[in-house]
């Protein structure tokens, strides 16, 4: 659908978080599945029946100031988010086109997604504030949060304009029993049973990962992804100054840090090779289904499975080069995969556009210092 005469259309990158432990992954799920995606709540369904609102009028405040967006909380509280963004009143219906695609329990510390937002003829565009302030307003889900907004070019694309994305895994070591674990970090890190790891092992296990590769060893098997080649910039473990939730009681409890960072991971590559361990040693790692249908972000999984082996001693770090070099999806190392619930997507960053909110300290005026023209 074109844009209607005389109205004005206004591409924005919005940078968004959330907790995934409640979510079917990032994608908005569609049909009447119970399982509810992310984008559930901050997408625009056709399907869905538009709320009641308080629509704009003369007098109503400035047009693209929050008044005249009706942001005034009802009295049944904050609308769900996909019919938050409804709120806007664009001419055709809001999408959300995502970077970065997470599984059910994946969390991100910061996501990010481009959408279009057409006003009626006579509407200038929204400022990027108010349109991370309207989201926010009316998103009933406490674990989702709008970061910022920013206006970009019309031919700006979230996903293929990205140049780098950043993962983190948490790990807690010590961890003897899940009810040792403190309320406020459960299902935020993957716990092991291990009082400690081999962290050097692990270290030289990484640098056989670092560079271009075939990654087709860490991806499941039937994947649609064309190419398995990818390139990881970097890869590190390293300690995590401690949990502010961990009592004095609790010091055993050491927590760890993996980062991968690459322009783009494998369609289910994030994650795996934990079949080397006892079910003893593997503090419940999930077991990948015959279609490797655990979905998106499997690569870190499946590499951070691999260095927590090394870690553990159950794979020698020489054998991660083996695993990558063998290219086969088929591999005993893809039995199982780290558990989604310690994995947080920490950054998408853009050329010329700056840093992200996650990790960078930035002024509301937009990425780089200055919003992009349109």
């Amino acid at each position: 659908m074109g844009p209607a005469s005389g109205s004005v259309t206004a591409r924005y990158l919005v940078y968004f978080q959330y907790l995934g432990t409640d979510f079917n992954g990032v994608a908005a799920v569609r049909g009447s599945q119970r399982a509810v995606g992310v984008l559930n709540y901050l997408e625009v369904s056709s399907a869905c029946p538009p709320p009641a609102v308080e629509r704009e009028r003369p007098g109503a405040g400035t047009c693209g100031s929050p008044r005249a967006l009706g942001l005034r909380p009802s009295p049944q509280g904050a609308l769900y988010p996909q019919e938050a963004a409804k709120r806007l009143n664009s001419v055709v219906p809001v999408r959300f086109t995502i970077s970065s695609r997470t599984d059910a329990g994946v969390h991100a510390l910061s996501n990010a997604a481009h959408l279009d937002v057409q006003r009626r003829s006579g509407q200038p565009p929204f400022s990027p504030e108010v349109l991370a302030e309207a989201l926010n307003a009316h998103v009933r889900h406490p674990a989702i949060r709008v970061l910022q907004a920013f206006r970009v070019p019309s031919d700006f694309h979230a996903r293929h304009a990205a140049t780098s994305r950043t993962y983190l895994y948490r790990l807690v070591t010590g961890c003897h029993r899940p009810d040792q674990l403190s309320v406020f970090e459960r299902n935020r890190c993957w716990p092991l049973r291990a009082d400690c790891l081999d962290v050097d092992a692990m270290q030289e296990a990484a640098q056989h990962l670092l560079g271009t590769h075939d990654f087709r060893a860490f991806q499941s098997a039937g994947s649609p992804t064309t190419s398995s080649v990818r390139t990881l910039r970097r890869a590190s473990v390293s300690p995590d100054p401690g949990s502010p939730f961990v009592l004095a009681q609790e010091k055993r409890l050491h927590f760890w840090n993996l980062e991968f960072e690459s322009r783009s991971f494998l369609y289910r590559q994030v994650g795996s090779a934990l079949s080397h361990l006892d079910g003893g040693g593997s503090g419940g790692a999930l077991r990948a289904g015959p279609n490797g249908s655990l979905g998106l972000g499997l690569q870190v999984r499946r590499m951070t499975a691999v260095l927590v082996a090394v870690g553990l001693g159950a794979l020698r770090p020489a054998q991660v080069k083996v695993i990558l070099e063998s290219r086969d999806p088929l591999g005993r190392h893809q039995a199982r995969v780290a558990p989604a619930h310690g994995l947080f997507l920490k950054s998408v960053l853009y050329e010329n556009l700056g840093g992200n909110p996650a990790c960078v300290q930035q002024e509301s005026q937009g990425p780089g210092g200055r919003e992009t023209p349109d």
